[in-house]
């Protein structure tokens, strides 16, 4: 009854079922057919793509430009103007003989006292040397009592802050008692003091008193860093194989602490030029025949009476200058060694 009902409704046409499934059944077809074209079409595109770019990352990727920290350039944070000055003052006092223009031990008496000038670039002082030939020949001086010097502290305060380190409780504080004894003493009087005992001064008695009198800071350093590492499995399995003390402090304790007292090291040879000099300035230090920024400064008093200014400023000047330019980068280490035990 349904089917002649539908035939006299639809005038004989199909029916209506029969009707929505071809409908139906031809979407499908159409759609099929487009989403394949749509298909081939992004697989062409994508094929052209990886033939420009065989590499290239498929697929959603997070925007990491904004997220990506900002590379630290090398130079940041870096005292490059100190190092530079260094490396330059150093260069030119071990190749001074290559930028003297005078004989820096040679007294012209004609020429005593002379201003700056052509000739004489930073003047002559009051026995008429040449000032500018005198910084770069006494620089060599000041800076070896530096070096030699803090060699000597330096090793004196590794071998006793490794001995207070790896010693028994009752030793090792009676050994800092002592270092804290001298530490209480200024280190100038007992230079002076140690001076006066060798007599006649000269570049090695100076760079030995400067160096026994400057090393007690440096071993307190070593010696709590020695405290910290001396339990270590390392260092115990080396004493049980029989390594003896400088074994042990050569190859398993120095290189755990050498970055801790780096700084120091620097900021003794800076103290050790400031020592020098000011025992010369006094006239307890280096004689006047051996030329060192020190004994240049020692004519200050003659200088003032004369008006020679530039005998006193210029060799002044690159005196500060150096000793600013190390504490600079004695501040660099020091920040290095604080920010990497910030680090671990």
């Amino acid at each position: 009854m349904r089917f002649l009902r539908h035939h006299l409704y639809d005038g004989g046409g199909e029916p209506e079922d029969d009707l929505f499934e071809r409908n139906r059944k031809e979407a499908f077809e159409n759609a099929k057919i487009e989403i394949n074209e749509k298909s081939r079409e992004s697989g062409e595109a994508l094929k052209k793509e990886e033939h420009n770019d065989a590499f290239r990352i498929v697929g959603i990727q997070p925007d990491t430009t904004a997220l990506a920290p900002l590379k630290k350039k090398w130079y940041k944070d870096k005292p490059i103007l100190s190092m530079v000055f260094l490396a330059l003052v150093i260069g030119g006092c071990l190749c001074c003989d290559l930028i003297m223009t005078k004989n820096p031990t040679y007294m012209d008496l004609m020429n005593y006292n002379r201003a700056p000038d052509r000739e004489f670039l930073f003047g002559t002082d009051t026995m008429g040397r040449d000032i500018f030939s005198m910084i770069w020949y006494g620089g060599r001086i000041s800076l070896f009592i530096g070096l030699f010097s803090t060699l000597i502290s330096t090793v004196i305060a590794v071998v006793f802050g490794g001995i207070s380190g790896i010693a028994p409780q009752w030793l090792d504080t009676l050994l800092m008692r002592l270092t804290e004894i001298l530490l209480s003493i200024p280190n100038l009087l007992l230079v002076i003091l140690l001076q006066a005992i060798l007599g006649t001064a000269n570049v090695v008695t100076i760079s030995i008193v400067i160096g026994v009198t400057s090393w007690p800071s440096i071993a307190k350093v070593v010696r709590t860093e020695v405290r910290q590492i001396r339990s270590s499995e390392y260092v115990i399995a080396s004493r049980c194989m029989g390594g003896g003390f400088f074994h042990l402090l050569w190859h398993h304790l120095a290189p755990n602490f050498v970055s801790s007292i780096m700084f120091m090291v620097v900021m003794n040879i800076r103290s050790a030029i400031v020592s020098e000099s000011t025992l010369s300035f006094m006239g307890i230090g280096l004689p006047l025949e051996i030329i060192s920024w020190g004994s240049m400064l020692s004519l200050s008093e003659k200088a003032l009476l004369t008006g020679s200014w530039w005998i006193i400023l210029i060799p002044g000047v690159f005196l500060v200058v150096t000793l600013l330019c190390m504490t600079e980068v004695g501040n660099y280490l020091r920040r290095q060694v604080n920010q990497k035990e910030r680090n671990l």
